[in-house]
């Protein structure tokens, strides 16, 4: 999906997670766990620039999957001069992602409460 999109659908799946499962904390963790392999494979593909993800980046006004990942067709990148450096800056951001989905369910079981 794209760094801007994906923390906002993350919270939101994980809240989703949490409320169909409810105290089952195996269960929500697995569905969590397939969930953010499930966004950072897409992510990663789409950074790749990998073939047949164009119906994904195309609507958002994006030039590549790479563009789209970074700026969600906001802003416009050239891929030619990204540095290592900003490459693995970026690519850092899918540590976060399992995190992300534990917030959702975090803000549940607390609102829950």
């Amino acid at each position: 999906m794209s760094f801007v999109l994906d923390p906002p659908l993350l919270v939101a799946s994980g809240a989703a997670i949490e409320a169909a499962v409810g105290n089952d904390e195996e269960q929500a963790r697995r569905l969590r766990g397939a969930v953010s392999i499930l966004f950072i494979a897409v992510s990663v593909a789409l950074y790749a620039n990998a073939p047949g993800l164009g119906r994904i980046w195309r609507p958002f006004g994006s030039r590549s999957g790479r563009e789209f990942m970074l700026t969600s067709g906001l802003a416009r990148v050239d891929e030619q001069r990204i540095s290592p450096q900003r490459h693995a800056a970026a690519l850092s951001l899918f540590v976060l992602y399992p995190l992300w989905a534990r917030l959702g369910s975090a803000l549940v079981r607390s609102s829950s409460s």
